[in-house]
């Protein structure tokens, strides 16, 4: 085994060309068995083995610097730089995150898990060693899917002027996350089909070098071209042709599905997770857009570059034409079309993580709020129950769009106030509309929602009380209501319980009218509270006499975390919240 005397980078070089195929063949077979076990990114680590392996035994890490783009591809890149207990150890599974991490290992230079950085983080590494006269390469890794997204076209816009030591990884393997979509594709296509030859080439036409691999999981050819732009003195991409899943058949075969997968069973590939057969806000969301797409063609379902989100086969997808648009990786594009959609008669919808529309809020407040276009935004896991890892939480959504004006930011609490509120917002004519999907076990009263979704900013009074009112949002709805059983046991009064749904106002006339007989307003969101809805509520009762507390997260980056530990420490759960409400009376 050759794996197991990896320590870092100097023990690869020490190897044959026979032993270092070797290696490779036992990388795969660690990564398989890991990813059976604790599931992960799948496809675009069994793809890059090969390159990482030749980039390990041409450069110098650390002092020459990588930086892995999304890094759903650096698992390769750990286990040959000190961390390879991690997948060849079932007990050290957990020792590493999913993503680069400096905390971890002098080898990584960032923390990403977003796409389309590494090329701009490689400028500034250059530039940053040339005006400090240090020496060594610089090197991104990009995938083809993530070179749609703006940031990788600006970053590569700049390398282009660069004129120094630059060397930026392509790694071609022909998708996305799901397929790739824009006009680019269409001259890596060119690029592979003349191997790397033709005049037409997007890389030299922005000023850039160029060196072609027609195999990039042949390590000989990758370690004769990595040595051919090693301590180059000007910019240079590597365009490398890989298969993503390489090595286990269902991944080569089905790419999409196995972008990233749960544990499984290696002979079979079906998953060993038992998923309820039930309905779920994901599977109603489906259901609903599905018939409504169908039934009225002006409805467009809007991804970028996560289409899973919509549980489409890739088949529906193609049926419905013009009604589905994948932008790729390429959030801001998806926000500015959804408003000009809107803007031209048509009923866009933008199924988004809550961590991936960070990233356009430019666009939600040029493009789209200014001239107050009817857009619908699902915005999904965002919720301390979402992702967990650091770079995907779901908890500053609220602080971030909901202070955006014209836009009306709602969240639901049960199926059928989330099935109205949807309904509403795509025929609708008048704001753009975000929902924030809950995120949670899916809730059904059995009653059709009656709520004028139209009126804006006015809040629901589910239980009329006294001297204490909870205002509990979305998610938290539930915990609210436990909360709330628990102040009148403490108490001997129910309180006021209150279901806001409008996130971006404030229900003053209702507000108003509970000074008269409460003392204690309690707000629950599911969320950072600095800047959020709670603190709105707080500034209406500042120059009152009525007391608020917030409860909510405090600000602050989390990572791989017990959403149960960080909600008690937190003080969310409803004992806590009841303690400390009652206490304030």
């Amino acid at each position: 085994m050759y794996i197991e005397k990896i320590n870092g980078p100097q023990d690869v070089k020490k190897l044959s060309l026979d032993e270092l195929n070797a290696l490779a063949s036992e990388m795969r077979d660690a990564l398989l068995h890991r990813a059976s076990v604790h599931g992960g990114h799948f496809g675009p680590n069994f793809g890059i083995v090969e390159a990482t392996i030749a980039l390990h035994y041409v450069f110098d890490s650390p002092h020459d610097k990588f930086v892995f783009d999304v890094s759903h591809q650096s698992y390769p890149h750990k286990i040959l730089t000190g961390r390879k207990e991690a997948y060849i150890a079932q007990e050290h599974y957990d020792d590493v995150t999913g993503y680069s991490s400096p905390i971890e290992s002098e080898h990584d230079m960032f923390t990403v898990g977003h796409t389309s950085t590494s090329v701009s983080l490689a400028c500034g590494l250059a530039r940053g060693r040339d005006v400090t006269n240090g020496k060594g390469n610089v090197i991104a890794l990009i995938g083809d899917g993530s070179i749609s997204g703006g940031e990788a076209l600006e970053g590569f816009n700049v390398a282009g002027e660069m004129d120094s030591n630059l060397i930026i990884i392509a790694n071609d393997n022909q998708m996305s996350i799901a397929e790739n979509h824009g006009g680019l594709y269409k001259n890596l296509k060119l690029l592979r089909d003349t191997d790397g030859k033709a005049e037409c080439n997007i890389f030299k036409s922005m000023g850039l070098d160029y060196v072609y691999v027609k195999d990039g999981n042949n390590i000989e050819e990758l370690i004769k071209a990595f040595k051919s732009v090693k301590d180059i003195d000007h910019p240079v991409v590597v365009h490398i042709n890989t298969l993503k899943g390489k090595g286990y058949k269902p991944a080569e075969t089905d790419k999409e599905s196995w972008h990233w997968c749960m544990p499984f069973d290696i002979e079979t590939g079906k998953t060993t997770v038992n998923f309820p057969d039930e309905e779920d806000y994901s599977s109603i969301t489906t259901d609903y857009l599905r018939n409504k797409m169908k039934s009225d063609k002006s409805v467009v379902a809007i991804t970028a570059g996560t289409p899973a989100l919509y549980d489409f086969t890739p088949d529906e997808r193609k049926a419905f034409g013009r009604q589905f648009l994948d932008v790729g990786i390429a959030e801001q594009t998806a926000v500015a079309m959804a408003s000009a959609i809107a803007k031209n008669g048509g009923k866009p919808v933008f199924n988004v993580y809550s961590s991936f529309i960070q990233r356009t809020y430019d666009q939600l407040s040029q493009d789209l709020c200014i001239d107050s276009n009817p857009a619908t935004i699902l915005v999904q896991t965002a919720s301390v129950n979402g992702m967990t890892d650091v770079t995907h939480l779901g908890i500053f959504d609220i602080p971030m769009i909901s202070n955006i004006p014209n836009l009306v930011y709602i969240a639901p609490t049960t199926k059928e106030d989330y099935l109205a509120v949807l309904d509403w917002s795509i025929e609708q004519t008048d704001y753009p509309v975000a929902i924030r999907v809950p995120v949670a076990e899916l809730v059904s009263t059995g009653k059709p929602c009656t709520k004028n979704f139209a009126e804006l900013n006015k809040y629901e009074v589910a239980q009329q009380g006294g001297k204490i009112a909870v205002i509990a949002l979305g998610s938290f709805y539930v915990m609210g209501e436990q909360a709330a059983k628990l102040i009148e046991e403490k108490t001997g009064t129910a309180p006021t319980l209150i279901n806001p749904y409008y996130i971006t106002g404030v229900d003053t006339e209702l507000l108003e009218s509970l000074k008269k007989d409460h003392d204690v307003v309690v707000t629950l969101e599911d969320g950072v509270i600095d800047g959020g809805f709670g603190e709105k509520i707080a500034r209406f009762y500042g120059p009152s006499d009525v007391k608020v507390i917030n409860f909510g997260l405090k600000k602050e980056f989390l990572d791989r975390y017990n959403p149960a530990d960080v909600l008690k420490e937190n003080r969310l759960t409803p004992e806590q919240i009841a303690e400390d409400a009652v206490a304030l009376i």
